[in-house]
């Protein structure tokens, strides 16, 4: 296999990997080639065997695959290609540009390209979009010791032969599922319906969404499960790996969401400075632009802050509590959704679940500001002036207020959010906190005005 558009000389980075990861194992060779470069990591791809490089760029966790396959001449890319997945060659596929996909798709023998276009027409994240079609099925009417035979021929070739899948002789419709454990301790004359599970098995449609694939693998305890059509037949399996690598992607990306920016969609150290600008500035310009509501806020009430002083000073608190309190709540409903723990239609009971909750942990906040400055106060540490009790009184009473308020919109957001078919994960804890400053600073405000009007106001 050689790469003709590389120079003949490898790199120092190259033949480091090469002297350095001797006896290394596949996982530990594709981390390592993950800090390469891709020229390099190219050159040390063409200097393994065959097989070798198969099972390294049949991993996700290689970064740079498309890129790697993209730079290599499309006799030896076919080769890789095609003792490849058919799963992770389309993934592959889809991350290059038109033209060299077109190149590589057209080096692919006409059963492969038929199967990866049928697994490229899938959603993303459905269970279309992450099966894979290599899997072990035999016909109904197959004994154990055929059905041995045939996994032994084939294992190379599939994506696990943990499962073998039975189907019916003329629609080809999934019936029953043979464990391999099961399956090694029948008869070998008996027929593959003796060590089938009993009842129907398990299936997905194809556009299933991968959220509720997982609960359906966790749920039944299952290593792979099968993808039917409307008619009950086989289009494919989805792995518990396939559902892990999935899942982690998707768990980054949110994550990344909820910290206040867009998604990186590669991993930190690769994308560029630009890049980096670009996912971040949007979102921080807009919760900028929400802040500076708070700065409006405080302008409203200037003439009151004039009047008292010493509320100012509680004006960091209030704010902060109201936001944590809404943060935590949004990142307890955004789990909870992902998880199927609740659905569209249980908002109202979050509703009557957090009200409560809110005033309870408001109360908590407000009793320790209110000894805060009663301690402050007696101790001599701190003059709140002649009202002290009463600023101490306003604290607790706004605190209770804005840290109910900060309940109720951080887990009502997500349920918005969701309504409006965007990803509960935008409801990200800096753009909680941004709307809860603003409200928590109004409610502070209008409390301070209901309690001390005719005293400090």
């Amino acid at each position: 296999m050689n790469i003709n558009r590389f120079p003949l000389r490898a790199g120092h980075a190259a033949r480091a990997f090469i002297n350095n990861s001797r006896g290394a194992t596949i996982a530990e060779r594709v981390d390592a080639l993950n800090a390469l470069t891709v020229q390099d990591a190219g050159r040390v791809l063409s200097g393994m065997p065959l097989d070798y490089a198969v099972n390294i760029l049949d991993r996700p966790e290689l970064r740079n695959a498309a890129e790697i396959l993209a730079l290599i001449s499309a006799e030896d890319a076919a080769r890789l290609l095609h003792g490849m997945s058919n799963d992770r060659v389309a993934d592959v596929l889809l991350e290059l540009d038109g033209e060299t996909r077109a190149r590589l798709f057209a080096s692919l023998d006409e059963p492969v390209r038929i199967a990866i276009q049928h697994l490229m027409g899938y959603p993303p994240r459905t269970a279309g979009g992450i099966m894979t079609t290599e899997f072990v099925s035999v016909p109904v009417n197959w004994t154990v010791a055929q059905t041995l035979d045939h996994v032994r021929q084939v294992e190379r070739s599939r994506e696990t032969v943990y499962a073998i899948y039975v189907l019916d002789e003329i629609s080809h419709a999934l019936m029953h599922v043979v464990t391999l454990r099961r399956l090694i301790t029948g008869e070998p004359d008996a027929s593959i319906l003796t060590v089938a599970q009993k009842g129907t098995p398990v299936s997905a449609d194809p556009l299933m969404k991968q959220e509720d694939v997982a609960r359906l693998i966790r749920k039944h305890d299952l290593l792979a499960l099968p993808v039917t059509d409307e008619h009950g037949q086989m289009l494919g399996i989805v792995t518990v790996d396939d559902v892990i690598d999935t899942m982690i992607s998707d768990t980054t990306e949110a994550a990344q969401r909820f910290g206040g920016m867009e998604a990186l969609g590669q991993p930190y150290m690769k994308i560029g400075f630009g890049g980096m600008i670009r996912k971040r500035a949007g979102w921080l310009a807009a919760l900028f632009l929400g802040e500076m509501l708070t700065a409006s806020a405080m302008q409203h009430f200037e003439g009151e802050l004039e009047k008292a002083v010493v509320l100012t000073l509680f004006i960091p608190l209030i704010m902060s509590s109201g936001g944590n309190s809404g943060s935590q709540a949004t990142s307890l409903i955004i789990r909870a959704l992902a998880l199927g723990e609740l659905k569209l239609s249980d908002w109202w009971k979050v509703l009557l679940r957090e009200l409560p909750t809110g005033i309870v942990l408001g109360a908590i906040l407000g009793l320790v500001g209110f000894t805060r400055i009663v301690f402050w106060q007696s101790a001599g540490l701190y003059d709140y002036g002649p009202h002290w009790q009463m600023v101490a009184i306003t604290v607790f009473a706004a605190l209770i207020g804005i840290v109910t308020f900060g309940s109720i919109c951080g887990s009502m957001l997500p349920f918005v959010l969701q309504k409006l078919r965007l990803d509960p994960a935008s409801a990200s804890a800096p753009f909680v906190a941004t709307l809860v400053d603003v409200t928590g600073l109004v409610i502070y405000f209008s409390v301070a005005l209901l309690i001390l009007s005719g005293t400090l106001l």
